[in-house]
């Protein structure tokens, strides 16, 4: 008995249809610019060729089979007064040429997957920048062998920096990645995919960032490595090889206190944009070529003496100090908010030669922690290296804008601002989210804003 059959109504697939093109279409628009769709460096080339192959072979696929699911129920649907139809064996070229055909498609994969991944995976080339990264919870180290001078002892001292690195235009750059506790994943996806660091084991990671020009680029952590995973980030900054040895070797000298902070700052996250000023302190501003004051040197009562001057740069030698803020991006300055219970008060005004003062006598343990060049007190291994610290723009590993407002809260309470952080808390009367007490002693406001303003002028 035929069993009757209403055809279903059109219009509610044709909508469904015009819904799935217009929802394609809301995803095409200007690049992200964290995407991994780029073609800046020759590992994004490669793995965007491969990409490439997949998606139009998995698109011909596609077509394929819907097309012959369509044509099959189209040619044998029911019809008014149709029989049973006839039960037949499988067909034995049917099933050898629908093994073969994936089969070939398959092939069609595997070859140019794995040339990529051994492309990708083969040792970098003669004369590639050496940069040795280390991943601590929750904040990046970065290592430039190649680049050392001699410190005080005598010894070989390593460029080392924090949470921005620095990349020549045109150079292979050869990553090596270590841990120095947990799993943690180096990424920076408009130039290269990510690679793990593990623990007891080294990998590695090359690529070119040949096409690139001067840009700033936004990196992460790709491996939940904790409490603030999320907040572990860093920037990457591709130079011109001039401007790169230029940094290089500035990164090198002793921490300059330049020109202090400009008054007034605004602090980001202010319910009513307060402002933080910096009042200006004694150390001699610093213009372009002409001599560099130091206020690292500090005798052995703690107090800084007269500041010694430093020899000017031989006329028309690059003086390339740190990447500009004018040509950073949107996507590349912090807008996270700072939590109302650490931020400074209206009105308080931060000294830059109190804060060095207090800095070298170890007001606050900065110097049991942090390292500056150039401050025989700072020779602490904990934390980052914070040498020309005020250059950098970034802070609390790329989570907050590097202002004095920002800094002087992080150096209140760091665990109030990045859950997890090893940073103790140190402002007087702030709660400890980790030991879940309030601090009866410790940094007062004048203080923090006093060492927030020193640490701005090391550029």
């Amino acid at each position: 008995m035929p069993v009757p059959h209403r055809p279903r109504r059109p219009l509610p697939a044709a909508l469904t249809a015009v819904l799935t093109l217009l929802a394609l279409a809301g995803c095409y628009g200007p690049r992200h610019p964290n995407s991994i769709f780029t073609s800046f460096t020759e590992w994004n080339r490669d793995v965007g060729v491969l990409f490439d192959i997949l998606l139009w072979l998995g698109i011909i696929v596609f077509v394929f089979v819907e097309a012959l699911l369509l044509y099959t129920i189209w040619r044998y649907r029911a019809r008014a007064g149709q029989g049973r139809p006839e039960q037949v064996h499988g067909n034995t070229k049917l099933e050898i040429l629908w093994t073969v055909i994936p089969a070939l498609v398959l092939v069609g994969i595997a070859v140019p997957t794995v040339r990529t991944i051994f492309r990708t995976q083969a040792k970098a080339k003669p004369g590639a920048l050496q940069v040795e990264v280390i991943g601590h919870q929750w904040w990046w180290e970065f290592r430039y062998p190649e680049y050392t001078a001699t410190g005080a002892n005598g010894k070989p001292d390593t460029l080392v920096t924090a949470n921005e690195l620095y990349l020549p235009v045109g150079r292979t750059v050869n990553f090596t990645l270590r841990t120095a506790d947990v799993l943690h994943s180096f990424w920076i996806p408009a130039l290269a995919g990510k690679r793990d660091l593990i623990a007891n084991h080294t990998n590695y990671l090359w690529f070119t960032p040949d096409s690139s020009g001067v840009n700033a680029w936004n990196g992460f952590c790709m491996e939940y490595c904790g409490a603030s995973h999320a907040n572990m980030r860093f920037r990457a900054y591709t130079v011109d090889a001039e401007d790169f040895e230029s940094w290089a070797r500035h990164q090198l000298a002793p921490a300059l206190g330049t020109a202090p902070v400009a008054a007034p700052t605004t602090q980001p996250g202010g319910s009513s944009g307060t402002t933080v000023p910096v009042a200006p302190g004694t150390l001699a501003p610093v213009a372009p070529g002409a001599a560099t004051a130091t206020a690292s040197a500090v005798n052995q009562a703690g107090v800084l003496p007269a500041l010694s001057v430093q020899p000017a740069l031989p006329a028309g030698q690059n003086t390339f100090q740190h990447f500009p803020r004018e040509r950073l991006g949107e996507h590349n300055v912090p807008n996270t908010p700072v939590p109302a219970g650490v931020r400074l008060p209206a009105g308080i005004t931060g000294n830059a030669q109190a804060g060095a003062t207090a800095f070298a006598q170890g007001v606050g343990a900065c110097i049991g922690c942090h390292r500056v060049r150039g401050v025989p007190t700072a020779l602490g291994v904990i934390g980052p290296n914070l040498t020309h610290f005020g250059g950098r723009h970034t802070i609390a590993a790329g989570l907050y804008d590097n202002n004095v407002g920002n800094l002087a809260a992080w150096l209140k309470n760091a665990r109030a601002m990045k859950p997890g952080v090893l940073m103790p808390t140190l402002g007087k009367g702030q709660f400890d989210p980790i030991t879940k007490a309030r601090l009866q002693a410790g940094l007062t406001d004048q203080q923090a804003a006093d060492l927030a303003a020193y640490l701005l002028t090391l550029k």
